[in-house]
């Protein structure tokens, strides 16, 4: 995914990055009580379709950029953090059920090493690796994102837009994906902003301290109802006054222009009951999530080999346990990245080692996950089912499972156990777009060449690329065409049916253009 922040020039950087609500982050504001304030969210000049249309619009570009990752283990760690925020808002009472009902709640990762994240309209949130590599537990990424949800819930670009309202939608969308994509290519985000109207909501920064200050006092709150520790708030903030004292390398973008302060650092702490002041302890999963994060940031051949060989230097045996699965989990991928697979089993073997020695459920199945991978990347699809404890795909299955079994299966050759596991799921889950391609797959390898079309333009749509969409629903008219089994009969049905449905979609992106 593109860079999210970090743009060329400090004033139009300001102004953007408050717009994109990617920054600042952790600006804690120094309120001095505890009581419940009033809700902020209400007021907003566009509706909520309105706004989800915005998000779409900005989302289907960041879709199509090659940083743009789908990694099934670390997207369903991260939404094991979102959902419960997203929970703990709605009992608070922040998301009414036409928000809850209109806006996607969804969060794409990206291969950007800055430490960042950031909110954008209609319920989407961006989360770069480097935040998942640097934080030291989930506490403190859970901080991240109940802020960020924050801005998500009280309608702050909608309530920014409402204060200047000559600035439309569609020119609010253009400078936020220029300022998504400022740190990539300055001259790509030249060319999507206009300087002129830099100014405009350069105007409105008092507003947007308020909700800066509406994040934090919110986001605060949601933590513990959530199940993190409160306190994960403050060693973040330590690790952000720590950064600020540094100079400034791009590590931390929304430092260059929101500075902290020792005021909102005090704050932080005086909210934290006393008797909970102890940094949050990491969990063995955690530590394993955020190897993961920085091995697949694209660190580059040398940062991968040095950390391959981490674990056979002379000081591993004294590291503590979580330290030592950090560093088994990196090296393991890091020679899965490097295409040493029989360095890769032996890393593997000592982690698995590890990690059942301290009879943590969460990590033990990432350590399982991590093995099915090695394993199909051995092209031992057998081992890797015996691994996920999967024959079929039948009953509750998570999605990095269902994922990682649908491709063992495939390439076992059971592909009638995946397309009919999902063809469910797509129907509960139709935006997953990794589990259209992989239905494709198996219908492929079924011999049921119009399924699998349909299904592979079913994947371009779910990222909204309706254009390829309908390319490839045309593709699969044409072969029903040429059939004249029932079967293909009832599909035919089923592609006319739903190109119509997106080209009818695909005509509203070209009016919205």
């Amino acid at each position: 995914m593109t860079a999210f922040t970090g743009l060329a020039a400090p004033a139009l950087r300001k102004s953007l990055l408050i717009l994109a609500l990617s920054a600042p982050l952790w600006h804690i504001a120094p309120t001095h009580a505890q009581l419940a304030l009033p809700n902020m969210g209400d007021g907003a000049e566009i509706t909520s379709s309105e706004e989800r249309r915005l998000g779409d619009r900005i989302i289907r570009s960041l879709y199509r950029d090659p940083d743009y990752i789908d990694d099934p283990q670390l997207q369903a760690y991260v939404m094991s953090i979102w959902q419960p925020l997203v929970q703990a808002a709605k009992a608070r009472g922040d998301m009414s059920p036409e928000l809850e009902e209109r806006f996607a709640w969804q969060i794409l990762l990206g291969r950007d090493k800055s430490i960042n994240a950031f909110a954008l309209p209609g319920g989407y949130l961006g989360v770069h690796l480097g935040l998942i590599g640097a934080v030291s537990s989930s506490d403190e990424l859970a901080t991240v994102m109940a802020h960020e949800l924050t801005h998500v819930t009280q309608r702050h670009i909608a309530r920014m837009i409402g204060e200047e309202k000559k600035s439309t939608p569609l020119l609010v969308a253009g400078m936020i994906l220029g300022a998504l994509a400022a740190s990539k290519s300055p001259d790509a985000a030249n060319a999507l902003i206009l300087g002129g109207q830099a100014a405009a909501i350069q105007n409105q920064l008092s507003f947007s301290r308020s909700m800066e200050r509406e994040a934090d006092r919110i986001g605060y709150s949601l933590l513990a109802p959530a199940g993190f520790a409160p306190q994960g708030a403050v060693s973040m903030f330590a690790k952000l006054q720590h950064a600020s004292r540094l100079n400034d390398n791009g590590s931390w973008p929304y430092l260059r222009s929101h500075p902290l302060t020792t005021e909102r650092m005090a704050d932080m702490q005086t909210r934290v009951p006393h008797d909970q002041t102890q940094p949050p302890q990491p969990t063995m999963e955690h530590t394993m999530m955020a190897a993961r994060a920085r091995v697949l940031s694209r660190p580059g051949p040398d940062r991968l080999r040095q950390w391959a060989a981490q674990p056979r230097l002379p000081e591993f045996a004294q590291l503590p346990a979580l330290e030592q699965a950090s560093q088994l989990y990196a090296a393991t991928l890091s020679y899965m990245e490097l295409k040493n697979l029989a360095d890769a089993r032996q890393s593997w073997g000592q982690l698995q080692a590890l990690v059942q020695t301290q009879g943590d459920a969460p990590a033990q199945q990432q350590v399982r996950w991590l093995g099915a991978e090695l394993e199909l990347a051995a092209q031992q699809p057998q081992a890797a089912l015996r691994l996920l404890g999967l024959s079929d795909l039948q009953g509750k299955i998570p999605r990095p499972a269902m994922i990682l079994g649908s491709q063992a299966l495939i390439a076992a050759g059971q592909p009638h156990k995946v397309s009919d596991r999902l063809q469910t799921w797509v129907i509960e889950q139709p935006n997953d777009a990794w589990a259209w391609r992989l239905l494709a797959q198996a219908w492929q390898a079924q011999g049921l060449g119009l399924r699998a079309i349909r299904a592979e333009a079913e994947a371009h749509a779910a990222h909204y690329d309706y254009a390829a969409a309908i390319d490839r629903f045309r593709a699969a008219q044409d072969l029903a065409r040429r059939s004249h089994t029932q079967a293909d009969y009832i599909e035919a049905s089923i592609i006319d049916t739903r190109l119509r449905a997106v080209d009818s979609l695909l005509r509203e992106q070209a009016r919205e253009k």
